[in-house]
Order: C-alpha cells, then sequence, then structure tokens
C-alpha cells in the first residue's frame, strides 16, 4: 500500500533545482571571462560543499546537530571570500560578489519537478522547507515556477535543518502531525532528521546535483526511493 500523507514537504536547493548548472551559468556571465584559467564547474561544487561544511550537513556532521542561524547568505559569502582567497584569484568587486552570492537564489528546477509536483498537488498540500533565507526560497520558487502552497525557510525558525524545531514547527504551523507529513529529499541527512522525529519520508536521488557525474548520496533505508518527482507521484498514487 502507499504511503499516505496529508501534506509533503520537499527540500529545495539540490532536491527541486539544478543549482549547478543554474549559478555556473551566472558565474561565467558576472565573471565576463576576466579570469580566463578558473573553471567554475569545480569551483561551485567546492563552493557547495564548503556551504554543507558550514551547516554541518556534510557527511560529517552528527546526528540532529546543526550551527546556530545565520544569514544563508552570508555563509555563502563568507565561503565564497575563502575559497578566492585559497585559490589566489583576485580582481572581483563588489558587485560582481555580490552577483555570485544571489546566484543561489535563482535556480532552475529539474526537468521532473513542475510536472511531478503538479500531479502530487492534486492531492496533497505542498511545500518547500528549505535553510535558505526566505528570499532566496521566494525567489528560486517564483522563478522556477514551482506550485507550493506554502514555503517555509530556515529563517521563519532561526534554525537550520536538521534541527528539530525546523521539522516539528513546519508540522505545527500546518496544524499537523509529523505521521501526516511526508518530506522529500536528495540528502540522507535531511531525511534521517525528518525520520526521527516520525516524519514520512522519500529520497530523491539526484546524481548530478554537484555536476554532471558527480553521483548521488547513499539512500536512507527508511525512506522510500523514488527516482524523481514523476516516480513518486507514481507511487502516492497521484
Amino acid at each position: 500500500m502507499a504511503p499516505t500523507a496529508r501534506a509533503i514537504l520537499f527540500d529545495l536547493q539540490g532536491t527541486c533545482t539544478d543549482f549547478f548548472t543554474s549559478v555556473v551559468a551566472a558565474a561565467r556571465a558576472i565573471d565576463g571571462g576576466e579570469h580566463p584559467d578558473l573553471d567554475w564547474g569545480p569551483f561551485v561544487s567546492d563552493w557547495r560543499k564548503a556551504y554543507m561544511r558550514a551547516l554541518g550537513n556534510d557527511a560529517t556532521a552528527k546526528a540532529g546537530a546543526a550551527p546556530a542561524w545565520r544569514s544563508v547568505r552570508e555563509v555563502y559569502r563568507q565561503a565564497l571570500e575563502a575559497l578566492l582567497a585559497e585559490r589566489g584569484l583576485d580582481g572581483f568587486d563588489e558587485d560582481q560578489l555580490v552577483g555570485l552570492v544571489l546566484a543561489w537564489e535563482e535556480q532552475e528546477p529539474w526537468p521532473d519537478v513542475v510536472p511531478g509536483l503538479a500531479r502530487l498537488r492534486a492531492r496533497h498540500t505542498l511545500g518547500a522547507l528549505s535553510n535558505a533565507d526566505v528570499p532566496a526560497v521566494a525567489r528560486t520558487a517564483k522563478a522556477g515556477a514551482l506550485p507550493f502552497d506554502v514555503l517555509f525557510s530556515a529563517q521563519m525558525f532561526q534554525a537550520f535543518k536538521p534541527d528539530p524545531a525546523v521539522y516539528l514547527t513546519s508540522a505545527r504551523w500546518l496544524s499537523l502531525d509529523p505521521p501526516d507529513i511526508m518530506l522529500v529529499a536528495c540528502h540522507a541527512y535531511d531525511v534521517a532528521a525528518a525520520h526521527r522525529l516520525g516524519f514520512q519520508t522519500a529520497f530523491v536521488p539526484r546524481p548530478d546535483e554537484l555536476g554532471p557525474g558527480a553521483g548521488a548520496e547513499p539512500a536512507p533505508e527508511s525512506a522510500l526511493l523514488a527516482r524523481d518527482f514523476l516516480d513518486l507521484a507514481d507511487q502516492l498514487g497521484s
């Protein structure tokens, strides 16, 4: 029997959106060829990994642990400056640095996302549950025409996933208990944290999240496994 959930919450960056392609394209446009030896693909991948480490969301993170909240724009900016300094890259003015950071706030969705969400929305309340700031969540959802009913940001809770408060407060604001909600993500830490709190969970691998051929994270055993959002809709009978 397919799992039943009254609401489904989705991680945003990586799960719903192809941030790698979007940010690499924006970075190349902002750079304008001023740094011809800079390969933006690996740089963006390393930038994302630095961001994940700063939030305690990498493979070394302890279960349920998360650092104190601060603006994700600040996290991305500090990680960017550290990477540029580490690699001896200079010549970026303030407008370029701001533009690079804001590139993380307008990302194209994966091809399966919008049609999959449209099908799921017919039977479920849909929401984004993201560690990104409120403006980033809103801009990303709008830019990708993502048909969410509600948008939740870590900024609202002053806490980052996997802090239990993020998941439990979202459930309370939906007036639902955790077992009535499914959390969907391509990140094992996110799925595991929600599962520990009694949420239904689904894992959607995104093997190209950090670039073509980078590979997906291993699927948690506790989660429903779906190839993409269309497969998830099939499995949930939507």
